[in-house]
């Protein structure tokens, strides 16, 4: 029996849920159900995983978690607040509180984040104290820079996008559902405008497109965004590759690791 925990941030909700649900090797998915993580959980039953090879239980904190011995692989899920990453010192202690709390019970954590401003540069140094293994997308040599340079495939396409036009404001599947949030006064605190100032120079929105929101949804979510800042759509194939290769790695560390 192996469990595995993941700690990732609302706006890759629906790349874990395709991620996990697609994975045969993991048998039971257990995911902590709170006000962040239930759009995760709607995708997970719209898919049908529970009528497949997995099972999906629900607990109200972590500390409930009860590992189930008769499976191989099991994963442990918890979405963390979105944005922090606006925050380095916040992120950092946020996810050494959630890394501490879920190290408890299991033997490794992936982490759905990138550098995201250098908050992640040495994430096995910042979660030392869980002690135990800590994993996060890769880029080469380096973690991806943030959730767009994830889904973009890299530091080098990410680059080309912003040489080719710098006021672009990229939008993955993930900030086309929650771009509004930017403006909630318990949030973002963003004022509409104080926005249109930031978004004076921006030019485009880049669609990020993967096979997990069709790209008519994607187009849909943004229209209002695009005509509140008078922003054209252009869109880029994007890619689930680097997170299925760092998964992937992170899970044969593990069993490697555990002799199975």
């Amino acid at each position: 029996m192996a469990v595995i925990g993941i700690l990732t941030c609302e706006i890759l909700e629906f790349e874990f849920a395709h991620l996990l649900e697609s994975d045969p090797d993991v048998a039971r998915l257990t995911v902590l159900e709170d006000e962040r993580s239930w759009r995760l959980i709607d995708k997970l039953r719209a898919n049908g995983l529970q009528n497949r090879h997995q099972s999906l239980q629900l607990i109200p904190q972590v500390d409930a978690f009860i590992p189930d011995p008769s499976v191989k692989l099991e994963v442990l899920v918890r979405v963390m607040e979105l944005a922090l990453h606006d925050r380095k010192k916040i992120l950092q202690e946020a996810l050494v509180r959630a890394a501490s709390e879920m190290g408890r019970h299991v033997e490794a954590i992936f982490l759905g984040y990138g550098l995201c401003g250098n908050a992640l540069d040495r994430p096995e140094k910042l979660l030392a104290e869980t002690g135990i293994p800590i994993f996060i997308p890769m880029d080469e040599d380096h973690p991806v820079d943030d959730c767009v340079g994830l889904l973009l495939g890299g530091r080098t396409c990410y680059y080309s996008e912003q040489c080719k036009t710098a006021g672009t404001f990229f939008m993955i599947p993930g900030w086309t559902s929650h771009w509004k949030r930017i403006f909630d006064k318990n949030f973002g605190k963003t004022s509409t405008d104080m926005a249109r100032r930031l978004f004076a120079h921006y030019e485009r929105s880049l669609l990020v497109t993967t096979p997990i929101m069709t790209e008519d949804e994607m187009h849909s979510n943004i229209k209002k965004f695009n005509d509140m800042f008078g922003l054209r759509t252009e869109k880029r194939a994007g890619t689930l590759q680097i997170l299925k290769e760092s998964w992937q790695a992170a899970k044969a560390h593990h069993i490697e690791s555990d002799g199975t």
